[in-house]
């Protein structure tokens, strides 16, 4: 069997590792990004720049897309530029990014009119999952499609999972944000606690992670918060837009989210401080900052 021409839009920090690790399954990859210099280390690899989103969509078979904000996934799938008008009929298009159900939902009514197949499959693992391809992939959408794409999500992730129709896989990530976002602001309280009794803080960590405190987060963002490094596995700016998402389909279903709309707000006071494109595990100078008022 022939293998199939892939086109990738986006890749930053977590779409380059994605993208490199499905490349060898391609006939031709074709990429593109919004600043070319992020293309050039998958270029080195045997990927093909492009200078449009148009370019990819017209040349390729399956179509992946992982980008900032609701607002670039529809830009990049709409008008006469975007992936919908352009793409082959029969393509495949596969949204990696976390956004709107709604907007998933739209991609998938636009594209069928078009001839065209989607999903939605917004990913968890961060920076490190993307690098060692052990993201978790939550996917909506038809069983003919999933299976379509799910030898690139073996090669992408560790779990892959058809949670429904169109928009199911992204209320599973908003499920799993509003998880996070209750487990990041535990860990940094733990931390900040543990600081200020002079304990062994990595020690600490080794400790109560072989107990049931033991968490994902526990283990890759605690020994960053000791070294003080807070670059981004994910940025602040891309978790308060996935915590506002969350809040809005909270909202729509009736639902009061006390904890989430917290967090939101301590994450936003970051993004003041101008933080916002620092990563996630940045939350413990938010609590550090509040703590130096009382």
């Amino acid at each position: 069997m022939s293998k199939p021409i892939i086109g990738w839009i986006g890749t930053g920090v977590m779409g380059r590792y994605m993208c490199s690790h499905i490349l060898p399954l391609s006939e031709k990859m074709y990429v593109y990004n919004r600043t070319k210099s992020k293309t050039e280390a998958l270029v080195q690899e045997g990927a093909i720049a492009c200078d449009s989103v148009k370019e990819v969509a017209s040349k390729s078979d399956i179509i992946f897309t992982i980008v900032g904000h609701p607002q670039d996934v529809e830009q990049v799938y709409f008008g006469s530029d975007g992936i919908i008008a352009n793409a082959k009929k029969g393509a495949l298009l596969v949204d990696m990014t976390t956004t709107k159900p709604s907007l998933a939902i739209k991609i998938n009514q636009e594209a069928s009119k078009a001839g065209l197949r989607s999903l939605d499959a917004p990913v968890s693992g961060g920076d490190v999952g993307a690098k060692e391809a052990r993201l978790t992939i939550m996917v909506g959408g038809d069983e003919l499609s999933f299976n379509t794409a799910l030898p690139f999500f073996e090669k992408m992730g560790k779990s892959f999972t058809l949670m429904g129709e169109a928009g199911s896989g992204q209320h599973t990530k908003m499920a799993n944000q509003i998880l996070i976002a209750g487990t990041m602001v535990g860990l940094c309280e733990s931390l900040l606690y543990a600081q200020s009794a002079n304990l062994d803080v990595e020690q600490l960590i080794s400790t109560i992670g072989k107990g049931a405190a033991g968490c994902w987060s526990l283990d890759n963002y605690g020994p960053r918060i000791v070294k003080e490094d807070y670059n981004p596995g994910f940025m602040v700016d891309h978790f308060v837009k996935d915590m506002g998402i969350a809040l809005e389909e909270a909202r729509s279903m009736g639902l009061a989210l006390p904890g989430l709309a917290l967090v939101e707000q301590l994450y936003v006071s970051l993004q003041g401080g101008n933080n916002g494109r620092n990563g996630t595990q940045s939350l413990i100078l938010a609590l550090k900052r509040l703590s130096s008022k009382m």
